[in-house]
């Protein structure tokens, strides 16, 4: 007779417990998805902030350095690169 109050013990938890979830569980979920939602839009946000102070920049035209004014003749010897070396193969 004890084992039977028991069982009977243990079953009435587990359903009560399993409809005290189906129950509560939306309103839980509910709580932390608007929190997330929150937590992401106070993070957003911050972004968006940053992007405005960055785009007010945009557009803007910055010369660092002017364009020196050499003569840009390509038969001009003083404009090349490097000297030419000629590789041969060792057999």
């Amino acid at each position: 007779m004890v084992l039977l109050k028991t069982i009977l013990v243990i079953l009435l938890i587990y359903y009560g417990l399993k409809i005290l979830v189906q129950l509560f569980a939306p309103k839980i979920f509910g709580y932390a998805a608007k929190k997330t939602e929150e937590h992401f839009k106070e993070k957003f946000g911050e972004f968006a902030q940053q992007n405005q102070r960055n785009e007010e920049r945009v557009g803007d035209v910055i010369i660092d350095k002017k364009p020196s004014k050499k003569n840009t003749s390509k038969n001009d010897s003083s404009n090349t690169v490097g000297d030419y070396i000629d590789f041969e193969e060792i057999d």
